[in-house]
């Protein structure tokens, strides 16, 4: 039986992705009561998708056994550009038909809620920054590898977005002239270089070209070649993915050192699904390489550099934190 609460005591963080919706709610210490998971079934259109999420979210609330009365407001993350004062989604990658969309809007008038909307990657380091391995600090930035890179800025204790809402675009920036080229278009971007895709690109060139490698073997067990057949070969040793794996590091550590170098924030935080199957033996090289190009060597070591702590469910947690702070105006943790 549902349990009546007051109003407003608790928050849904959700992840919209192009294969899945997460929906979480949330108390107001942080702690996920519960969750619930659907298809989104994009090619189904915004409206059908928009509806799912609607359902996504009262199932999680269902789940946690509280009405949906006492839930406060919604927090969304969803992919590429966002404008949240408007709760507008622009042309997000993988949601065909998502030209111009008031997702917003859409999802507020069906679940009868405020609705506080945000890009996914900026959720996630907003979740890091607030409940996981960026508390405490005041400047920090987020780095996402997986199939993309993604990134997120923490200014003086605010998630920063830019003045067209565009900040924290870190895997397209320039980081080898002429390099290969990225799913934008452009030459060269971190996510060219470094991402899930771009390693995997370079493995299988690596395999073509005659080198040998456990991959084709691990891969024929898994089925796919995923961030954990990556970490198995790594321990493992497999020359050719030490050596495509240290080169995505290495540039990882030329972009931490730009970002340094740039806006001195206490800490960067690496998530995603490649630090997550790789945790500390990721990070450390970047850690490194990073070092050896910050201009201001006194306290270098001050500025931390740390693998991610909440894992998939940074996106839902920073949702929940923005629709605490947005939303109900009651603060998740510490206030920002």
């Amino acid at each position: 039986m549902l349990e009546n609460q007051r109003s407003g005591k608790f928050v849904v963080g959700m992840d919209l992705g192009g294969t899945k919706i997460l929906a979480a709610v949330v108390d107001q210490e942080g702690h996920i009561l519960a969750e619930a998971k659907s298809a989104t079934k994009a090619e189904k259109g915004p409206e059908y998708v928009i509806k799912r999420m609607a359902q996504t979210a009262r199932k999680a609330a269902q789940q946690a056994g509280i009405d949906w009365s006492a839930v406060g407001g919604v927090g969304v993350g969803a992919p590429g550009p966002i404008d949240p004062g408007e709760g507008m989604v622009y042309s997000p990658p993988n949601l065909p038909g998502w030209d111009e969309i008031a997702l917003g809007p859409r999802l507020s008038d069906t679940l009868d809620v405020p609705i506080c909307l945000e890009n996914d990657v900026n959720l996630g380091t907003l979740g890091e920054y607030a409940l996981g391995a960026g508390q405490g600090t005041r400047d920090m930035v987020g780095i996402f590898v997986g199939t993309g890179v993604g990134g997120g800025l923490i200014l003086d204790g605010q998630l920063r977005g830019g003045f067209r809402h565009a900040a924290g675009e870190l895997g397209h920036m320039i980081v080898l002239a002429d390099g290969p080229v990225c799913g934008c278009g452009n030459r060269g971007c971190l996510e060219s270089v470094a991402s899930r895709t771009a390693i995997e690109r370079d493995i299988q060139l690596g395999i073509a070209a005659g080198r040998k490698s456990i991959i084709p073997k691990l891969v024929r067990e898994k089925g796919r070649l995923t961030s954990g057949v990556l970490a198995r070969a790594l321990r493992k040793g497999d020359p050719l993915t030490v050596e495509v794996m240290g080169r995505a590091q290495w540039y990882l550590g030329l972009l931490t050192a730009s970002i340094v170098n740039l806006i001195d924030p206490e800490m960067i935080v690496f998530g995603g699904g490649v630090v997550e199957a790789l945790g500390k033996q990721f990070v450390a090289p970047i850690r490194v390489t990073a070092r050896q190009y910050y201009i201001q060597q006194a306290g270098a070591e001050r500025v931390r550099i740390v693998a991610a702590k909440l894992g998939d469910h940074a996106g839902v947690l920073g949702a929940a934190v923005l629709a605490r702070r947005l939303c109900s105006h009651s603060p998740i943790g510490r206030d920002g």
